[in-house]
Parts: C-alpha cells; sequence; structure tokens
C-alpha cells in the first residue's frame, strides 16, 4: 500500500538490541522512528546471547539478517567445570548455552543498528526527563535535546527502564531482585573456556575474545551502576580468599577500567503499555541471565510492531493485541533464577549441578524445555497489514 499507517512519530528510548529492532519494523511500516539513547554510543561487545528454534530463526530471517547473524557467531563453544586444581569436573555444552546461534550483544547490536540507521533517527549522549501524555500525543523533555512532541513512545531502555519508571512508577514496584549479582569485565587472560566455583560464587574465564564472567550471591547492594570504582570494590570484596585463578584475577581487576555489574532480576508486570507509551523487551519482561532476553525482544518487537500495523496505529487496540499476543510467551521470564544454577549456594548443590550436566538424559531434558519455551507462540504474518508502506 502508499499510505502510513497512523501514529506515525514515535520515540524509540534504548539502542541495544530491542529499540534498533521495534526501530526496523515502525519503519517498514512508514512510521519516522527516533532512537535516543543515553550512552555516547553503541555499547559493543558484552556478553554472548543466543537464538533457538524456528520462531527466533523465521523473525531474523523476515527481518533480512539471519546470515549475517550466522557469519557473525562466536561459535557457542563447550566450557569446561573445573576445580581448584584446575581439573575437569563437568562441561556445560555449547548447545546450551548458546542455543541454535551465538553472537556477541554488540555485534547484534551493531548490525541492527547498519540495518535501521539511515531510515531512522539516532541520538546518542541524551536521555528522557519527562513524560506527558496529551490526547494527541506524549510531550518529551531530554536532559540535553530540545523538548518534542511523539505520538508514541516505546521503552525499550532495558531491566532498569527509565521510560518505565517516568510512565508506569518506581522501579522498586516492577522488578525484584533474585539474591545475586553478576558482573562482565574484561580481563584478557590467557584461559580456555573454564568455569570454577565455590559456595555461592562462580568465576568463568573466557580468554581474550571473551569478557571474564561472575556470578556470586549476595544482599541488595547500593551503588551506582555508573561508577566504575565501586563496582570493582564491590567484585573485589566478593572474590576475597577464593582458590583457583582468582587471585590472578584480582591483580588483573586492580587496573581494568571495562567492568560492567548488575544484579540478577526480574520484571513483574501485568501490563506493558499505559496510554500511549508502551514496554518493551527486557524493560517490560526481563529475566537477567534467564537465556531469552534477546529472543523475546526481536520477537516482541515484530509482534508489538505488527499488531499496530495491523490496528492501522490505533494504539489503543495495537498494544492490547501485542500484549494478548505475546503475554503467554514471554511467560518464561517469570520463571527460573540462573543464579543458584550458576553459582550454586552449598558443595553439595554445586556436586548436584555437575551430576546433572554429566548425564546426557538431563541434558536432554532441558534443552528440549528451552527449545519448547523458545517456539511457544504462533507468529502471524503482518505482510498484507494496512500501514505498511512499499519498499
Amino acid at each position: 500500500m502508499d499510505t502510513a499507517m497512523k501514529n506515525t512519530s514515535v520515540l524509540v528510548s534504548g539502542a541495544s538490541v530491542a529499540g534498533p529492532s521495534i526501530a526496523y519494523w515502525l519503519h517498514r511500516y512508514g512510521c519516522r522512528v527516533t532512537v535516543v539513547e543515553k550512552a555516547p554510543a553503541l555499547r559493543l561487545g558484552g556478553q554472548a546471547v543466543d537464538f533457538k528454534g524456528a520462531v527466533h530463526r523465521t523473525v531474523l530471517e523476515r527481518m533480512g539478517i539471519l546470515e549475517e547473524v550466522y557469519r557473525r557467531r562466536t561459535g557457542g563453544s563447550d566450557q569446561e567445570i573445573v576445580d581448584a586444581r584446575g581439573r575437569r569436573l563437568a562441561v556445560m555444552p555449547g548447545e546450551f548455552t548458546g542455543g541454535d546461534v551465538e553472537i556477541l550483544r554488540g555485534d547484534l547490536a551493531e548490525l541492527l543498528y547498519e540495518r535501521t540507521r539511515e531510515g531512522c533517527e539516532y541520538v546518542f549522549g541524551d536521555s528522557i526527563t519527562s513524560l506527558t501524555q496529551s490526547a494527541g500525543g506524549v510531550d518529551v523533555t531530554f536532559e540535553r535535546a530540545a523538548p518534542r512532541t511523539f505520538d508514541l513512545v516505546v521503552g525499550a531502555d532495558g531491566i532498569h527502564s527509565n521510560v518505565r519508571r517516568l510512565a508506569f512508577g518506581p522501579e522498586e514496584e516492577f522488578v525484584r531482585f533474585l539474591g545475586h549479582y553478576y558482573a562482565l569485565v574484561q580481563l584478557d587472560l590467557e584461559s580456555g573456556s573454564q568455569m570454577y566455583n565455590e559456595p555461592g560464587r562462580m568465576a568463568a574465564l573466557g580468554g581474550r575474545k571473551a569478557p571474564s564472567f561472575f556470578v556470586f550471591a549476595s544482599e541488595p547492594l547500593d551503588y551506582d551502576r555508573h561508577d566504575v570504582e565501586q563496582q570493582r570494590r564491590i567484585l573485589m570484596d566478593a572474590y576475597r580468599g577464593a582458590g583457583w585463578r582468582i587471585p590472578e584475577v584480582l591483580d588483573r581487576l586492580a587496573g581494568v577500567e571495562d567492568i560492567y555489574l548488575d544484579s540478577i532480576s526480574r520484571v513483574e508486570t501485568d501490563e506493558y503499555a499505559r496510554g500511549r507509551v508502551v514496554l518493551l523487551g527486557d524493560a517490560a519482561y526481563g529475566n537477567t541471565l534467564g537465556g531469552f532476553g534477546s529472543g523475546l525482544a526481536l520477537v516482541g518487537a515484530y509482534v508489538l510492531a505488527g499488531e499496530l500495523a495491523a490496528a492501522d496505529g490505533d494504539h489503543r487496540a495495537g498494544f492490547a493485541a501485542y500484549q494478548e499476543a505475546f503475554r503467554g510467551y514471554a511467560k518464561v521470564a517469570r520463571q527460573g533464577n540462573a543464579g543458584p544454577f550458576l553459582a550454586p549456594a552449598t558443595p553439595a548443590r554445586i556436586r548436584m549441578r555437575n551430576w546433572m550436566l554429566r548425564r546426557r538424559v538431563m541434558m536432554r531434558a532441558m534443552l528440549k524445555a528451552t527449545d519448547w519455551f523458545a517456539t511457544g507462540i504462533e507468529l502471524k504474518d503482518y505482510a498484507q497489514c494496512g500501514g505498511l508502506l512499499s519498499r
């Protein structure tokens, strides 16, 4: 068709995975899309994310990026679990941690940005400070840019969503801490893919190309997520006195600036939209380290944009249809907690986890369960929806 749908001016907050994904589809449907990102540039690197099953593959194909995702994939290698002397105890299979295809989050964000930057406006180094809704739109103020008015606003800005805070309420009303923290640190250590446990803490060294990964049990911590020095101190305190290669890690940690530390938490909300503001990805149904975040973000973007197009831009109908179509699929984010699996609380639980990993029948059951969750939605074909432009 040659006419765009109504409500064509859309502000998207967040330029990681969910944000550029919804920007891609909304632009396809004729919207004028602006993406605002607090960071001064794309956040490259980060941990690997994965996709699995026919649903994820179909969305990647319809976005035209499946081949490029495979070209940039990391390989999803097995991870060896070792004791303090470096002896193998078990193996975490690459197919369990890496799905059908694994890619660094930063590489995926870069790919999505490449596919959307010409048709969408990107504003880096800025953030939304207020949202005021009216019958005709959403008045938005920013930290740096001049105020603007948009038809719709999409919060695709992660589990600590600024948009959710402004439009729905304080974070503590929607985000539940699950008793663990995790950290990613670029240590550049000579290492294979190895993981070590002590009760309540885990360290995984990934070699020169992958960030080292840490998970530890903790009471809630009060710290600035943007203060590298505070994060370094928390991590060093959490691992002081540990065995294996941890003393070497702590020595390296003292001089590293590339540190990211956050809680393992999940979002618990019964609604994805308030008026003209809608949540997507981790902002709506995040579960840290749950293994489904990027898949949920990509599929959610496809469904949200498609339902808006099917409703010809009527945000009330489109948002309601998105929630109805997606709520069941997103239930996986309400389940599970990766913390106790990655950093078991006692020696007995560490041994039990390793025993499970050594049993093929147990691994097959876990893989089957993840495949079932990943494919638990019937995708509509929105290609003929009323707002779709010919391109």
